[in-house]
């Protein structure tokens, strides 16, 4: 079998781009299921406040004070079920493709959102955490499915721009989701109505993936050559092998820097961005004294602000590359490090301001979650840079392990009262959380900076491991045949 070693990529410049075509459908398509997914992660973080109210804000409305003890543990409850079928969803996929299990799993999800309230209400908080297991399983499914789909339907030059625009959709769903959960919550609607409508969003993606939705470019029945050539020949995985379904090579996989870089950062981003997404409104309520309708506005703020920035950031890493005046692995380290360590600075100098001071701490956050989008121009696609063929399985392996962190963070909250003795009335206790946010953040982004790359790594399209030893060894013979000619010169 060829093997490829990396290489340099040039954009194909004799095949038109159409300013719309059917690959920007299904970029839509993802941004806006990727934006209904986050948006049913986030309402319960809102939602629990008149969930567990002593009072219900109108008559009718069911809530459950006894739950308040349980806050942290249901809120981290989505978790325990997202990391489950992660490496299950990266496999299948890769042999049977990725549109029916995304469809299927989001259905599921979005279901048992829907049904919250309901199995909630007969069977206490623990019908909710049920819910919310079930609910993580399926999304387990929607980060490898949307890497897998990215990576066949993304030329390279458009990477950061549409991969940045998909993914930046989780965010969108925060700012829409925060308001939309406080706003109903304090209606004549009640809590349960925000599950209701999340729940049934969900649902009606799904029919309409079905119908438009497709594998890859070429397995789309409206598709034109034009473009279907414009994808394929700027992208770095050749159209002889996208046929084949081709072994994961874990040892190779699991003994490559590069993709350890990426965990690394993956683990450190989401143990940061899920303790500011989970803990921001408990801030806001508890420290600033912000009421359910301005802590909902004011939590969704710096989500709107990343989305933003995603859109201003990635056309510029896009842009650096194609003009090459930095190398795609550099690329990827600068705005990385943009993601991470801005943040970091924002999260240390939020715990030097006083509870009074609310417009410079809401500044603060909004300037720690905002910056964080340069991640999505960073280690995010960088899965895609090191492996196409492989993208949604590393997506999948980086996903679990990193989602840990997700569950631990709402968690990390309760440890540290424990740890320091201070209560989430405290100010000391968010100053202790966001020093711990701040330092993963810097140490995560340095591993990335020694160890990632931006290209193709040997073992993307190996048939098992032992090939890789072998083209190692064909490769230093090969050199020593060029430094021996050269020698005889």
């Amino acid at each position: 079998m060829k093997i490829h070693m990396s290489r340099t990529f040039i954009v194909n410049r004799n095949v038109k781009e159409k300013w719309f075509g059917i690959r920007h459908i299904q970029y839509l398509m993802l941004f806006f299921i990727v934006n209904v997914a986050y948006g049913i992660r986030s309402i319960l973080s809102i939602a629990i406040f008149p969930m567990t109210a002593e009072v219900p804000p109108h008559k009718g409305i069911p809530t459950y004070p006894e739950w308040v003890e349980h806050k942290n543990i249901i809120l981290s409850s989505f978790f325990w079920g997202y990391i489950c079928f992660q490496l299950f969803a990266g496999q299948i996929i890769k042999y049977y493709g990725p549109k029916w299990f995304l469809g299927v799993a989001i259905f599921i999800g979005s279901l048992f959102c829907a049904l919250i309230p309901l199995i909630g209400g007969q069977m206490g908080y623990g019908g909710v955490i049920l819910c919310r297991i079930v609910t993580g399983l399926s999304q387990g499914f929607l980060f490898p499915c949307t890497h897998s789909l990215l990576s066949s339907w993304t030329a390279l030059q458009d990477r950061a721009k549409f991969g940045s625009f998909v993914y930046a959709g989780g965010n969108l769903g925060n700012v829409i989701s925060m308001p939309i959960a406080g706003l109903i919550s304090n209606s004549s609607f009640g809590w349960p109505a925000v599950f209701y409508l999340y729940g049934i969003l969900g649902m009606a993606w799904t029919f309409l993936w079905f119908a438009f939705g497709s594998d890859s470019p070429s397995k789309h029945s409206k598709i034109t050559e034009e473009e279907v050539r414009y994808i394929e020949e700027n992208t770095t995985t050749n159209s002889d092998d996208s046929e084949k379904v081709i072994p994961t090579p874990w040892k190779a996989i699991l003994l490559s820097p590069p993709f350890w870089a990426i965990l690394v950062s993956h683990c450190g981003q989401n143990f940061g961005f899920w303790t500011l997404l989970t803990e921001t409104p408990s801030y806001l309520h508890l420290i600033l004294d912000f009421d359910l309708k301005s802590n909902s506005t004011l939590s969704s703020l710096p989500y709107l602000v990343n989305w933003i920035l995603s859109l201003l950031i990635s056309p510029i890493a896009d842009y650096l590359i194609i003009k090459k005046y930095v190398t795609l692995g550099q690329s990827r380290k600068i705005f990385n490090s943009i993601g991470l360590f801005i943040p970091a600075a924002a999260l240390i100098a939020l715990t030097f301001v006083g509870n009074t001071n609310a417009t410079v701490a809401v500044l603060l956050l909004t300037l720690a979650v905002g910056f964080n989008s340069g991640i999505y121009s960073g280690y995010n696609v960088n899965h895609i840079d090191i492996s196409p063929i492989h993208a949604g399985t590393l997506m999948s392996i980086t996903n679990t392990v990193s989602n840990i962190f997700s569950l631990i963070s709402p968690l990390a909250v309760d440890a540290a009262v424990s740890i320091t003795g201070y209560k989430e009335t405290q100010k000391q206790l968010w100053s202790f959380v966001f020093w711990v946010a701040s330092g993963t953040y810097i140490i995560c982004g340095c591993v990335y900076n020694v160890f990632a790359s931006g290209e193709v790594q040997p073992w993307n399209n190996i048939v098992n491991d032992s090939d890789l030893d072998n083209t190692k060894e064909e490769k230093s013979s090969k050199i020593e045949e060029i430094q021996m000619e050269k020698t005889k010169t």
